[in-house]
């Protein structure tokens, strides 16, 4: 990560106005309250990044009341850099604040050579938590996730892991993400028998990418479980930024891994300028009614966001402002998105 110190910033001092904005909904049928946007450090975290910019968007973030800081063990890059970073950046600012903090991080994905570095095996859910506490200095997560499906594993094993990891005291509650509805309904029964309830689910959703509308969220509703929407902005799509072109800065430019330039079509940016068109007569940015859209369903607990710039997270909040749609809004969406 860039040390840009040469301007180092003062003592961090929170906001106490820090929950006065922020709204909370509770988790499932857990007891636990989730602020209605969390910040994860999926981009822009990592060693190639501004470490100054990095701590300022995480004390922004508090100061406007998110609470829910959101890592996984490969996050970077290099796989487990967001997570060390944090860690420095937790030390220097946030150490007196742990309890008011909810970290979460996750495991599934690879994260080190051989057979014990990848998918959903005890050895490695274990060992990768292990691995998470020491990169960010904590005692124990707030939340873990298994981050994926593993078919060739017995489901009983991977959720046996995460109760395994809660009786261990490395994690407060477990959660899971990208199951589909059948899976995550057997994962529910099965740690509803271990006795450690499954908190959260952790599905990719947005305006666009709307898999689980189809028996997911039914599933949630059913077995008390809370949902926290990531890619809520379709990697920049459901905002202004691709209107004009292609910002050097954007992630389609910076990172096409997970957006490319090519998918960005005419049709598509049509149906983004009219969804823009019919936000700013809302009042709202198109990014603000991309999240309040995910937030007008009650099951959906918070929304993930991910920024580059401090800023825009104030843009993000101001979203939960107007969370309610008329149906004739409603409709317009529909049409426009099924065009």
């Amino acid at each position: 990560m860039k040390i840009n110190d040469l301007d180092p910033l003062m003592p961090y001092q929170p906001q106490e106005s820090r929950y006065e904005s922020m709204k909370f909904r509770r988790c499932g049928k857990s007891g636990l309250d989730l602020p209605m946007l969390s910040l994860g450090l999926w981009h822009n975290f990592g060693h190639s990044d501004d470490f100054r910019n990095a701590r300022t968007i995480l004390r922004t973030a508090f100061d406007l009341g998110i609470t829910h800081f959101d890592l996984a063990n490969n996050y970077g890059p290099p796989y487990g850099a967001a997570e060390e970073n944090f860690g420095r950046i937790f030390e220097k600012d946030f150490k007196p604040l742990r309890d008011e903090l909810l970290i979460s991080s996750k495991a599934g994905w690879d994260m080190w050579p051989g057979p014990y570095g990848n998918f959903g095996s005890k050895k490695y859910l274990v060992a990768s938590l292990d691995q998470s506490l020491r990169r960010m200095g904590l005692d124990y997560v707030d939340i873990f996730y298994h981050h994926r499906p593993d078919p060739a594993t017995p489901l009983e094993e991977t959720m046996a892991a995460l109760d395994l990891i809660v009786r261990q005291g490395k994690a407060l509650y477990v959660g899971i993400s990208q199951y589909n509805a059948e899976d995550t309904a057997r994962a529910s029964k099965i740690l509803k028998k271990l006795g450690t309830p499954c908190l959260i689910h952790q599905p990719r959703y947005s305006m666009m990418d709307r898999w689980v509308e189809d028996g997911l969220l039914d599933v949630l509703e059913t077995e008390g479980i809370g949902a926290i929407a990531f890619s809520p902005l379709e990697q920049g799509v459901l905002t202004n930024k691709y209107l004009k072109g292609f910002p050097e800065d954007s992630r389609a430019v910076k990172d096409g891994r997970y957006l490319q330039t090519d998918k960005i079509t005419p049709a598509l940016l049509s149906t983004v300028e009219q969804l823009n068109e019919l936000a700013r007569k809302r009042g709202q940015s198109l990014a603000q009614m991309a999240i309040a859209w995910l937030l007008k369903d009650p099951r959906i607990t918070s929304v993930l966001v991910g920024v580059s710039k401090a800023a825009q997270l104030n843009d993000n909040v101001n979203s939960l402002q107007a969370l309610d749609f008329s149906e004739e809004e409603l409709t317009k969406i529909e049409q426009l998105l099924r065009a």
